[in-house]
């Protein structure tokens, strides 16, 4: 069994919450929001029949909040990207993450899916795994209780189930040529801009010209001898020089021309939207990086076959956000709770390497 905790989490959107839609995962069909003052006490969200209370928010935010201080260091929350504080799109992905769990829980009942006696075992063993590690204090600042965590690991357990069922016969076998990874090197002589958005500007036409006939002459050193190293550290216009990388990630003309090099071959030009490369193989085959490309393709595929099957199911769903205590809820820089989180137990009582 793969680890949930990570693989639904690379396979959500990081979703930015409108007033009238809440994403589902990878582009996916919208499922529409009502806003309705019907709610009970404490509940932040509702999807047909599955509720999520604020409590059950909290568990999940701050059992994931770790990781981002992890990747952007303390007193974060308040820091913008693009526009976005990070602590509001903890929220909105937190809560995208809740939403699936609890569409899954749904698609479950109507297949029948349920929890054997071994894995109701594992879910209470988690629970009370993870209520203990907590102090009283943070049981009381979260407002949980041991059912609770207990009812939530349920939950998780069952999407994790119906993943497993949905991608089950997804074929995993990967051949060496389709994961082929390459390691080459490059020079680059850019022919547009990058502007404020970071989209590309092209050149004018003699500015074109001008970093095509620079290009020219730095490849016919290449070809006539000359250290590639040195070259690249004189001309490269690339903020990197080193590349490695599978089939389907790279720009059509430059993969095209990089896989179809020999070790220690050198390109022709070679042009794209960036401008012109120069292209030097290092290795026609990285056989670390391609036992790790054939598992990130095992996983795109099972994602697709997830979403196909999920997408459909979801954007039948009545989703109703209570805006009200939703905008409440706000990230404490200065919450100290356990280093256990929800997730890292579920992994360690659930999944088998």
């Amino acid at each position: 069994m793969r680890r949930l905790s990570y693989r639904l989490f690379a396979i959500f959107v990081m979703t930015v919450l409108s007033a009238t839609a809440l994403t589902g995962c990878n582009g996916g069909e919208k499922q529409e929001i009502v806003l309705t003052s019907e709610f009970k006490d404490d509940e932040i969200l509702r999807i047909d029949t599955e509720s999520c209370s604020r409590p059950e928010l909290l568990v999940y935010l701050y059992s994931s909040a770790d990781s981002y201080e992890k990747a952007f260091g303390d007193g974060i929350w308040d820091r913008e990207i693009d526009g976005v504080t990070l602590g509001n799109e903890l929220k909105d992905t937190t809560l995208a993450r809740i939403a699936q769990v609890k569409s899954m829980n749904l698609l479950a009942a109507d297949w029948g899916i349920n929890l054997d006696i071994d894995e109701q075992a594992d879910v209470k063993k988690a629970a009370e795994t993870y209520f203990g590690s907590i102090s009283d204090k943070e049981k009381s600042s979260l407002g949980i209780t041991e059912e609770m965590i207990q009812n939530m690991y349920t939950e998780y357990a069952i999407a994790d189930k119906v993943y497993n069922q949905i991608t089950q016969n997804v074929n995993p076998e990967i051949s060496d040529d389709e994961a082929r990874t390459i390691t080459v090197k490059c020079i680059l002589i850019r022919s547009s801009s990058t502007d404020e958005n970071g989209e590309n500007v092209p050149y004018s036409e003699e500015e074109k010209a001008q970093a095509e006939k620079k290009a020219q002459e730095v490849l016919a050193r290449a070809q006539n001898g000359e250290d590639f190293d040195s070259l690249t550290e004189e001309y490269n216009e690339d903020s990197v020089s080193t590349y490695t990388f599978g089939k389907g990630t790279m720009p059509e003309a430059f993969e095209k021309a990089a896989f179809n090099l020999d070790t220690d071959e050198i390109s022709g030009l070679v042009e794209t939207e960036y401008g012109y490369h120069i292209i030097k193989c290092v290795s026609t085959f990285n056989e670390v990086e391609t036992d790790a490309n054939k598992e990130r393709i095992v996983k795109v595929r099972k994602s697709e076959a997830f979403n196909r099957v999920y997408n459909d199911f979801a954007r039948k769903l009545h989703v109703m956000l209570n805006r009200d205590l939703w905008n409440s809820v706000k990230m404490d820089a200065d919450a100290a709770f356990s280093d256990r989180g929800f997730f890292e137990v579920y992994d360690d009582v659930f999944c088998v390497n």
